[in-house]
């Protein structure tokens, strides 16, 4: 599954009481969002993906060996994101992920989703990193998700930044002893919702403010 969104040149003013000549357009950057499946039946590991995305190293109890990515470049943030009731535990990076592939017994299991954003570039860091952060708290971990939110600032080849964020989200429902039913089907669909798809353009045009209110 993938879900693109954009938001091109706007004839309108984003701050309160300000306006643009007639004729003119004010530009504003390009957002995009798409999710896939980390799934053990393609030979992938949730150890693995969220060692690399976090520019880490992290060992994979169930492989029995290391995933060192500490040479990865670009990565600014990293951090665990807590719905309510889950376990703190969780919030360590080599737990959360050994625990998930622990949980899942398959050999065809689907381990985490993954969700790639990308941001304004016009933004500070700092910005990027508290929009995206809300973004991820309100979309995802508000309805019961794990999220590993990695930020990375990389520059494309003619020397432009390309700040994006990689989120890995848990599959299975989580309270306070750990992990409980597969909800994949749950997040699957939720993810495709017209209701989700609202939120996604609130949450767009507010990005859009912010890129051009900075």
């Amino acid at each position: 599954m993938s879900a693109r969104l954009y938001v091109a040149a706007q004839r309108r003013a984003w701050q309160a009481g300000a306006s643009l000549p007639e004729g003119t357009a004010r530009a504003v950057a390009i957002y995009h969002l798409s999710a896939k499946v980390i799934s053990r039946a393609d030979g992938r590991s949730a150890v693995a993906a969220a060692a690399y995305r976090a520019a880490s190293e992290l060992h994979d109890e169930r492989l029995g060996r290391a995933h060192d990515f500490t040479n990865k470049a670009g990565v600014i943030h990293s951090e665990i994101l807590l719905p309510e009731g889950a376990p703190a535990r969780l919030a360590d990076r080599p737990t959360l992920w050994n625990e998930v592939e622990a949980t899942e017994k398959r050999k065809d299991a689907q381990l985490a989703r993954e969700v790639e954003i990308a941001l304004p570039r016009e933004l500070t860091q700092a910005q990027a990193i508290g929009l995206v952060r809300d973004f991820v708290s309100e979309q995802f971990v508000a309805r019961g998700m794990v999220a590993d939110l990695n930020v990375h600032w990389g520059r494309t080849a003619s020397g432009e930044d390309q700040p994006h964020a990689h989120v890995m989200l848990t599959m299975r429902a989580v309270g306070p002893d750990g992990f409980g039913k597969n909800v994949g089907v749950r997040h699957r669909r939720s993810l495709v919702s017209p209701a989700y798809g609202q939120r996604q353009r609130q949450a767009t045009t507010q990005m859009a403010a912010a890129t051009v209110a900075s």
